[in-house]
């Protein structure tokens, strides 16, 4: 089994267009609540970013359970074993079920107790409550959304990926549109019409995977649908491999939701700044993240076909791809910085303070690129006690360099992102030795 590049291609693009759509949802998020004007702009963007990150970090937990079947799903792929991806994908939809809902009750009843406690504006923080007031109903949809697109990456079927976020995104746009802004004869919401709009496109995408797997999937043939009650024999072998990838991915974003929250004690603009700059960000990691995404499941499939000679030519080929997409963004964010500043706001003042922060931020992309597709690879092998030891390593230097950085020395905004610099060299470092050290290549699940 070879991958070539145009092979390589055919998974990577679909999954490409779906995190790009999936992006315009924080792009139009920021976009709109930028223009509400003046201070309340400011107060919206940095009570959405710290919304918006709690949020990403508790679904995290979900996404990274998916992960862990997803790579157990793929190498069933890869080994031609089809009918024992049903029972994977039953128990890990009904354990996401049983997680959404204690995430959603803990964010009803005990996050408020804990943002306050982190949060030091008033204004910042009775603005988040608002939004997460909202947003958590989102768990539910995106939780179970999340097995249906961890399935398809297994199966390398990943075409459908892209018109599912299309939907998704479309339907965030008119609701964002006419829930900020009272549009459509819809009520003038402002920061919690962007938290129903996207709680409301998760569950349009979610409704699509649904109809779609039903109606146009041969799902007998990966006995998807059987009815089946929880077992928990089958769902602690899922456990075993996603527990590690739960936790993982929880950590990666919470230390990173933590970031925000240091930033946040600096004031409502370098807030509103690192805003603005995470969703320039989000569409490079979206990038990367879609070539990383590609990997781990390649690297599964050839690791149940017994190929593992193939890895690591694959991953190369996969890092230069990617490094085709990313550098040229990365030329127009150096050369044209305001202009694309101003897609997320109009406010001259913060695309000023902007610019620094969001150099800095680009640069360190050199970096993350290998970091992230080497540490999937790590996670593709199937090891992913290997993988979460790796990602613990880089998040306790991350976070001792927040601390020094942020809370210590609070340093300008722009030397604050020098995080993800140190964050992307140690992760490289660590994934890089792993594949090329490690006997990962007799590794069974």
């Amino acid at each position: 089994m070879t991958y070539s590049y145009r092979n390589i291609w055919q998974v990577a693009f679909p999954i490409l267009l779906s995190l790009l759509m999936e992006h315009l949802i924080g792009l139009t998020d920021t976009a709109f609540l930028g223009r509400l004007g003046g201070h309340a702009a400011e107060v919206a963007l940095g009570a959405s970013a710290l919304g918006g990150v709690y949020y990403i970090a508790v679904f995290m937990l979900g996404f990274g359970f998916s992960v862990g079947a997803q790579i157990l799903m793929a190498r069933r792929n890869g080994e031609e074993r089809f009918r024992e991806i049903g029972p994977i994908f039953q128990q890990s939809a009904l354990f996401l079920l049983f997680l959404a809902s204690v995430v959603f009750a803990f964010s009803k009843l005990a996050a408020p107790h804990v943002l306050r406690g982190l949060i030091s504006s008033e204004e910042i923080y009775r603005a988040t409550l608002e939004y997460l007031d909202w947003r958590v109903y989102g768990f539910f949809f995106i939780f179970l959304a999340v097995i249906f697109r961890a399935y398809y990456v297994a199966v390398t079927r990943t075409r459908i990926l892209t018109i599912n976020s299309v939907a998704m995104v479309l339907s965030n746009v008119v609701l964002n549109y006419g829930l900020i802004f009272g549009r459509f004869g819809l009520p003038a919401l402002g920061i919690a019409g962007a938290a129903i709009a996207s709680a409301v496109a998760e569950l349009v995408s979610l409704v699509f995977f649904v109809v779609y797997t039903s109606t146009r999937v041969d799902w007998r043939r990966y006995d998807l649908f059987r009815r089946t009650k929880l077992r928990l024999r089958e769902l602690g072998h899922v456990l075993s491999l996603s527990s590690w990838t739960m936790v993982q991915q929880f950590v990666a974003v919470g230390t990173w939701f933590l970031f925000f929250v240091a930033v946040e004690h600096l004031g409502e603009r370098p807030l509103a700044v690192t805003n603005i700059v995470r969703s320039v960000s989000s569409l490079l990691f979206i990038i990367v993240s879609s070539f990383a995404t590609t990997g781990s499941s390649l690297v599964s499939n050839m690791m149940g076909a017994e190929q593992a000679r193939e890895v690591m030519p694959t991953v190369w080929r996969i890092l230069r791809m990617c490094y085709l997409f990313v550098l040229p963004l990365l030329a127009i964010i150096l050369v044209f910085p305001s202009l694309v500043l101003r897609i997320y706001t109009d406010n001259l003042q913060l695309v000023e303070a902007s610019v620094p922060a969001l150099l800095v931020m680009a640069s360190a992309y050199l970096i993350q690129t290998p970091a992230l597709i080497w540490f999937n690879s790590v996670s593709g092998t199937g090891n992913t006690r290997a993988a979460f030891a790796l990602e613990m390593a880089a998040i306790a230097t991350y976070a001792g360099y927040v601390w020094w950085v942020v809370i210590r020395l609070r340093a300008d905004v722009a030397w604050c992102w020098t995080t993800e610099h140190l964050y992307g060299t140690v992760m490289f470092l660590l994934a890089y030795l792993y594949m090329r050290k490690a006997d990962w290549q007799s590794k069974k699940i």
